[in-house]
C-alpha cells in the first residue's frame, strides 16, 4: 500500500490513482485493496465533515443566542439611556416633569418681567422723589412768600391802626 494512500488528502489520493491505474474499454481498473481503503478515508473524510459541521452549527446556534442576548442588552440599555436622557433633560416642578429648555424660557421670562417692573418702579420712584422735592421747594418758597406777605401785613395793619389812632388823637385833641 503506497503512502500517499495512508496519510495524503482525499484529493491527493484520486489524483494517485487517476495517474497509477489503467484505463480499459473506458473503465479504469483499480485494485481492491486500494479501492477499499479509499473507501475507508472517504468515508472517513465525510465523517469528520459532519461532525465538523454539525460542531459549526452549534457553534453557529451558540453565536445566534449570543448575538440575540446583547442585542436584547443594547435594546434594554438604549430604553435604559433614552429614560436618563430624558430624566436629565427635564426638572420636576410641583409634581410636573417640565423640560428644561422650557423651564428656562419660563424662568429667564420672569426674571426679565421682574427686572422690568423693578426698572419701571425705580425710575416711577424717581420721577415722584423729583416732584415731591420740587413741591416741597415750591411749598417752602410760598411758605416763606407768604410769611413775608403776613409780616408786610401786619406790619401795614399796624402802621394803618397808628396812623388812625393818631388821627383820633389829633382830631380829638384840637
Amino acid at each position: 500500500m503506497p503512502e500517499l494512500l495512508v496519510n495524503g488528502s482525499l484529493k491527493e489520493q484520486m489524483n494517485y490513482i487517476q495517474e497509477r491505474t489503467r484505463i480499459y474499454q473506458d473503465y479504469r481498473a483499480i485494485r481492491e485493496d486500494m479501492f477499499q481503503k479509499m473507501k475507508g478515508n472517504a468515508l472517513d473524510s465525510l465523517q469528520t465533515a459532519k461532525i465538523e459541521i454539525i460542531g459549526l452549527k452549534n457553534n453557529v446556534r451558540e453565536r445566534n443566542f449570543i448575538i440575540d442576548s446583547l442585542n436584547t442588552s443594547i435594546e434594554t440599555a438604549k430604553a435604559d439611556l433614552d429614560k436618563m436622557i430624558k430624566t436629565k433633560n427635564s426638572i420636576r416642578l410641583l409634581g410636573i416633569e417640565i423640560n428644561k429648555v422650557a423651564y428656562n424660557a419660563v424662568l429667564w421670562t420672569i426674571i426679565a418681567s421682574l427686572a422690568a417692573f423693578l426698572i419701571i418702579g425705580f425710575l416711577s420712584f424717581k420721577r415722584n422723589r423729583s416732584v415731591t422735592v420740587h413741591a416741597k421747594k415750591e411749598f417752602e418758597e410760598l411758605r416763606k412768600e407768604f410769611e413775608a406777605y403776613r409780616k408786610a401785613s401786619r406790619e401795614a395793619r399796624e402802621k394803618m391802626s397808628m396812623t388812625h389812632f393818631n388821627e383820633l388823637k389829633r382830631i380829638r385833641g384840637a
